[in-house]
C-alpha cells in the first residue's frame, strides 16, 4: 500500500498541464509572453510568481479565466490532492452561453479531468466546439439536447453520453437547469 501522499497541486503544475494540454512549448508561450523561456520555466516550477498582470496574460494564452489560476484554495494539508469540498470547487470558464462549470478534480495534472456543469434554462452553445478529447457525461438533473457529429439526441437525469473527436453542440431549451457531470481527457481547462 502507497502511504506516501500525492504531490500538492500547484499553480505552476496546473499552467504546465494546460500548456502541454494545448500542445504549446515553453519557447512558444514565453513569446507569446514577451518573456524569456528561462522565467516561464521557473513559473511552471513555483520558483517565480508571476504578477496579476502576467497571469492575465497566461490565462489568454492558455484561453483559460484568469480565475482558473487564482482559485488555488488553501485545502487542508492531509486532503490537498485528494478532496475537494463543495464550497471550494474551481470555477472554471467565463459562464457565457448559460454554462456554469465547476473543476471537480483537485488539479489539472492528471490524464483527465471531471468538471460539474450547469446549463441555465433556455441557453445554448452558439458554435460547434470541436477539440481532440473524448468526453463522457453523465446527466444528473434536467434535460440537455445534444448534436455529436450529425446525429441529435435528447438526454436526461441518469442518461450518459460520449463525445470522441467529434464536433458537437448542445441547448438547453427547457424550463429547468440542465446538470452534468463530465469526465474529459486530456484536460482542457
Amino acid at each position: 500500500m502507497n502511504t506516501q501522499a500525492p504531490q500538492s497541486a500547484t499553480l505552476g503544475a496546473d499552467i504546465r498541464a494546460l500548456r502541454k494540454a494545448r500542445g504549446l512549448t515553453l519557447s512558444e508561450i514565453a513569446g507569446r509572453l514577451g518573456r524569456s523561456v528561462g522565467w516561464f520555466s521557473q513559473v511552471e516550477r513555483d520558483m517565480s510568481d508571476p504578477s496579476i498582470s502576467d497571469l492575465r496574460q497566461i490565462a489568454e494564452c492558455l484561453g483559460v479565466p484568469m480565475s482558473m489560476l487564482f482559485a488555488h484554495s488553501a485545502a487542508p494539508a492531509n486532503e490537498q490532492g485528494y478532496v475537494v469540498r463543495a464550497g471550494s470547487r474551481r470555477p472554471m470558464g467565463a459562464g457565457d452561453e448559460g454554462l456554469v462549470e465547476e473543476l471537480l478534480s483537485p488539479d489539472l495534472t492528471d490524464d483527465f479531468e471531471m468538471v460539474h456543469s450547469t446549463f441555465r434554462p433556455m441557453s445554448r452553445m452558439q458554435k460547434p466546439a470541436n477539440r481532440p478529447t473524448q468526453e463522457v457525461g453523465y446527466m444528473v438533473s434536467g434535460r440537455l439536447d445534444l448534436m455529436i457529429g450529425d446525429r441529435t439526441f435528447t438526454v436526461g437525469p441518469g442518461d450518459s453520453f460520449r463525445i470522441k473527436h467529434e464536433p458537437y453542440q448542445w441547448s438547453n431549451p427547457y424550463d429547468e437547469p440542465a446538470v452534468a457531470v463530465w469526465v474529459i481527457a486530456p484536460p482542457v481547462y
